[in-house]
């Protein structure tokens, strides 16, 4: 059947006869096909939507409409009567036509798809300007941006929609602007209400990516977001007693913006912010130091002065309380171990007086690095106890957002660690009751148009996986609720069948002549609907499915008990279905998705993942339900998924798949699992390369000889000569790509437990692209609008720094906005430069491939081992590099770059945070780390480019590094006698190991205590004399008397180490 021939409504659209005729044309469009999906995908099978973009393109809006409204876009007369009234015609088309284009989006992606391809975003982002638009304009405008944002991107990659244009020009410089100048509008009329409620929409459903987050909060979109959150406060009447004018802050009024109106929606602006913020430290502290938070919680409304005008009863147990929490219920004594603060007092029998700290210190020793550390004195922001508050007084999404926003600003240490009983009592057992009640309600045969209410149960296990993970009292708060079974009901609800088509079909003379299954918008029409994507409730359900596995990862990482429960509720076979990805090829995909047996999406495949390597960190759960439910055949198949997450993600589970006592590491080491590890062993991705190398280290631990010499032949010697020793250097450049802003764990590098499961994993990064229209900006931006923010000084706290039993001093608290702005440039060079990035990296895979090297040569054919890797790898290089490893890093500095780090160095100084190490007392020794060979001072920055340029800068190598070489050298020495007596000959090596045995971290100490065990330890008779001059060699070096310094060490492990080496040198030397 041929198509109809063009109506004269198109006709008109095309070529109008005049600008009244054509807006009556789109008047007439919009009449009809509003409500009607049927008369939509004719009306696209016509052609209309190129006319209609083109009318969005062409028209413009007169100068004097512009000039005539005032900065909220609002037309006003003589006395100030806001009007309805649209402007010219032009106007009037562009609102008709901006009308039409959102009605044809709600029609889901096989819609979008025709308008994508026509262009139809640029005019779209082009209007948003609230000076230049008149106010229904940019509210129609708005709409339309939602409802294409709501179909893009698909969490299905390859079906659906892939057209990333319009985050990445909504985060460009003018666009960016726009959205901060509408979010910053003041009028309290319900049209200029809506827009900013679905610009904060537009932000949360478009900002996918790292860069586009990091773009919004470098053009004031997050400071424009956090005015909005302090007029809600102001509102409230929360704002705090100090923020009122004083002598040293005159001006403290000015920031602080008016009250919200009673239209204004709270949830949207706290789902934007939680979008903008998540996964980075530095933008956190972006809303926690922009203008308008600071001037309504400023922080001195934590000195005593100010808490006892709110009548704040001052006690050891309140003192790092805000006055905010006043407002919250009493509570009992819910304080764990860890959190009680009489625990500092009666600590733990066997601890030393050196493990004696704060709680803060202890939150601050959690923080990623010690330029983060020395914010931890300026935690527990009055913000967080009035979320608190909001989710407790308020329900459905605003209490799942400020709950979403309060998990961050906890899992990012901006609370105090004592607030976790709070928390266990007050907000999980909120989340999990949301949980249940959702959950209840959750039918997969509801309709698409009830989806509003989607939101909540989506995102509520997702925020309590972020709240529980890492804490074991929150965890053991999420499992007192009933979270376990409440999370197991859900993931079994997402298993359910979803009827074939949620939506009424409906039929047409006139179907669509050409189906597109690829979702290019390139390759699409505009003339035709694009694929239909996925089912809006199959992605619900996927959503759902991901978030009920995230929390169930987090709260089962630690204890059996809780692992136990998740079996006795059947979980386990729902685990292994969400491990099977969507094939590529399956029946339907290039369709469309409306089933959820078609396969799961890389979000569900992460989630299960997370959900595996938890359950996998117990034996017993190794040994039967795993095993039983086959996990190995799906986890094996991820290892070479495209995505290059759900690799990494499945990669972590197979390093506790691998160790020594699992029942399945025989299968997936005949399965060829040794192939695929080595080959991602050599990926450019630097978590995969990790993950990796890490696996390979369980996976070679006691296994026979052939198979360690298959890894070191598989992954080539050169390959691990260069994995070992191959380090960025701290004033190169590399690369020329920008990497964004990453959530990176703190990494206790090597930090296994017991049975040698990881626990911990370096979070990957990717290159920044910049946003379109965009220019990177390196420098930091701050408004000086922040005023003066004096503090209360603040005791000394002690700080145990990487494992060592040390005290140091945390910088002052911030007192000027140059400090402020000081603290905020040190996070942001943590956090954003790709120099410290890539160090990091390098440091975490160094030590695994170290430690690879340990677990080579260990166990029952460990001299044949160390034999095979001397001739392998070469004798003379394997000892070379472990010198290097102990020695300090000389870094030439004479460029540009070195003036640069130099400046960063000053501002850490200014900002009070050196890296110094401390001193410490090791038996009747005071020792300080900056003054031994090996842990040189850094902290004092280049007196100017001259000296810097003559005498480079040294860089001491990391605890974690030294350890490993230690532990190597260990090993060695535990070989055969021609071991010890080719270590004991590498006098470079052996001096460099002298100043260790001081070493700050225990651990160190104990290693070097270790080689000196069994540098003398004697097989027999014929290494009697070979012992004793090992034994006069070591005590040439200075060892024996390091040695009798350690006899009253702090730690017990290193006395009897200590004790047994002493016991074997005076043997030998008698």
């Amino acid at each position: 059947m041929t198509r109809p021939a063009s109506p004269p409504l198109l006709a008109e659209l095309r070529d109008p006869s005049s600008i009244s005729a054509q807006v009556a044309a789109l008047r007439a469009l919009k009449n009809e096909i509003i409500g009607h999906e049927q008369r939509k995908e004719s009306w696209i099978n016509l052609g209309v939507v190129p006319p209609v973009v083109r009318i969005l393109t062409s028209a413009r809006a007169r100068g004097k409409a512009a000039s005539s409204r005032d900065g909220n876009g609002m037309s006003r007369d003589g006395q100030g009567i806001v009007h309805d009234s649209f402007g010219d015609a032009q106007d009037e088309a562009r609102l008709q036509a901006t009308i039409v284009v959102g009605s044809l989006a709600q029609g889901g992606p096989a819609f979008v798809a025709p308008l994508l391809s026509a262009g139809v975003i640029p005019p779209l982002l082009a209007t948003l300007a609230p000076g230049e638009a008149s106010p229904q304009l940019l509210l129609a405008t708005l709409r339309a941006l939602d409802s294409i944002a709501q179909s893009l991107p698909s969490d299905y990659p390859g079906v659906g929609l892939s057209d990333a244009s319009l985050p990445s020009l909504l985060c460009g410089r003018r666009n960016a602007e726009n959205i901060a100048a509408i979010l910053s509008q003041t009028s309290s009329a319900s049209i200029i209400q809506e827009q900013i409620a679905l610009t904060a929409s537009i932000i949360a459903k478009s900002c996918r990516e790292d860069r586009h987050r990091a773009a919004l909060a470098r053009h004031h979109v997050l400071d424009a977001l956090a005015a909005r959150l302090a007029s809600f406060i102001v509102a409230t009447g929360f704002i705090l007693s100090t923020a009122e004018p004083s002598a040293d802050r005159p001006h403290a009024t000015e920031a602080i913006p008016p009250p919200a109106p009673s239209r204004a929606q709270l949830a949207p602006i706290l789902e934007a912010i939680a979008v903008i913020i998540q996964h980075s430290k530095y933008r956190t502290l972006q809303l926690l130091f922009s203008p308008a938070m600071v001037a309504v919680f400023p922080p001195s409304s934590l000195d005593p002065v100010a808490k006892a005008a709110w009548g704040f009863a001052l006690t050891p147990r309140t003192a790092h309380l805000n006055p905010i929490d006043q407002l919250l219920p009493q509570l009992p004594g819910y304080y764990s171990k860890s959190s009680s603060p009489q625990s500092a007092a009666f600590p733990p029998l066997g601890s030393s007086r050196f493990s004696r700290t704060s709680s803060a210190t202890n939150l601050a020793s959690e923080l990623g690095s010690s330029n983060e550390r020395a914010l931890a004195e300026d935690i527990d922001s009055p913000l967080v106890a009035w979320l608190v508050h909001v989710a407790r007084a308020e329900g459905g999404r605003i209490r799942v957002m400020a709950a979403w926003v309060l998990s961050i600003l906890c899992r990012s240490g901006f609370a105090h660690k004592r607030r976790e009983a709070s928390l266990a009592l007050l907000i999980v057992p909120l989340l999990v009751r949301i949980l249940k009640d959702e959950c209840d309600k959750l039918d997969v045969t509801q309709s698409p148009d009830a989806c509003d209410g989607w939101a909540v149960i989506e995102r509520a296990p997702l925020v309590l996986a972020l709240l529980v993970m890492d804490s074991p009292d929150l965890q053991k708060a999420a499992d007192d609720a009933d979270a376990i079974k409440v999370l197991a009901q859900l993931l079994k609800k997402t298993f359910e069948a979803v009827p074939s088509s949620t939506r009424p079909a409906y039929w047409s003379a006139n179907p669509t002549e050409t189906q597109y299954a690829s979702s290019s918008v390139e390759a699409l029409s505009s003339n035709n609907l694009g694929p239909a994507g996925v089912s809006p409730m199959v992605t619900h359900l996927m959503r759902c499915r991901a978030g009920a596995l995230s929390a169930l990862a987090a709260i089962s990482p630690f204890k059996d008990e809780y692992r136990k429960k998740i079996i006795d509720n059947g979980v386990v076979p729902y685990i292994i279905d969400s491990l099977k990805p969507l094939e590529p090829g399956a029946a339907g995909v290039s369709d469309g998705i409306s089933t959820t047996s078609a396969g799961n999406p890389p979000s569900v495949l992460l989630a299960a993942c997370s959900a595996a390597r938890a359950l996998s960190r117990s034996v017993s759960v190794l040994r039967t339900s795993l095993i039983d439910n086959g996990i190995a055949t799906p986890l094996f198949s991820l290892l070479r998924h495209h995505n290059i997450e759900v690799q990494i993600s499945a990669t972590a589970v197979i390093c506790n798949l691998v160790i020594e006592f699992s029942p399945m590491r025989e299968t997936i080491l005949d399965a060829g699992v040794l192939h695929i590890l080595c080959q991602q062993a050599h990926s450019p991705s630097a978590k995969l390369r990790l993950n990796a190398v890490w696996a390979l280290k369980h996976l070679v631990f006691s296994a026979p000889n052939d198979v360690k010499m298959s890894c070191v032949r598989e992954l080539g010697p050169s390959w691990l000569i260069q994995l070992i020793t191959e380090e960025t250097d701290d004033f190169g450049n590399y690369g020329e790509e920008f990497r964004p802003s990453t959530p990176r764990t703190p990494l206790g590098m090597g930090s296994s437990n017991a049975a040698g499961e990881q626990v911990d994993l370096l979070n990957s990064t990717e290159p920044e692209r910049p946003c379109a229209g965009d220019e990177y900006e390196g420098d930091l931006t701050m408004t000086d609008s922040i005023g003066s923010l004096s503090r209360s000084s603040r005791p000394d706290v002690s700080l145990e720094t990487n494992g060592a039993n040390s005290s140091s001093r945390l910088g002052t608290a911030p007192s000027t906005t140059e400090n402020i702005k000081a603290r905020l440039a040190v996070i942001k060079d943590d956090e954003l430069d790709p120099v410290q990035q890539a160090r990091r990296d390098d440091i975490a895979v160094q030590e695994q491939g170290l430690d690879l090297i340990r677990n080579l040569i260990c166990g029952p054919g460990a001299p044949e081992m160390i034999d095979f890797l001397f001739s392998t790898l070469g004798q003379d290089q394997m000892f070379h590099i472990f010198e290097s490893k102990l020695r300090p890093r000389v870094v030439d500095g004479d460029n540009q770059r070195a003036d640069r780090t130099g400046a960063r160095a000053q501002r850490a100084a200014s900002a009070g945070t050196t890296t110094t190490y401390p001193q410490y007392r090791i038996g009747n020794i005071a020792v300080s780390a900056s003054s031994s060979s090996s842990s040189p001072s850094f902290s004092q920055p280049p007196q100017n480019a001259n000296q810097n340029q003559t005498s480079g800068k040294s860089i001491p190598p990391t605890p974690e590094i030294i350890l490993a070489v230690c532990f190597v050298l260990v090993h060695i020495a535990a070989g055969q006698p021609r071991h010890r007596q080719i270590l004991i000959s590498q006098s470079d090596l052996m001096s460099e190991l002298v100043p260790l045995f001081n070493h700050p971290n225990r651990h160190i100490r104990a290693a070097c205590a270790w080689i000196v065990i069994n540098l003398t330890w004697v097989d027999d008779t014929s290494d009697q004399m070979n012992g004793r001059a090992r034994a006069l060699e070591l005590k040439n070096l200075g060892i024996e008397s390091r040695l009798r310094g350690m006899e009253s060490d702090p730690e017990l492990d290193v006395r009897e180490r200590v004790k047994t080496a002493l016991a074997q040198l005076g043997s030998l030397l008698r």
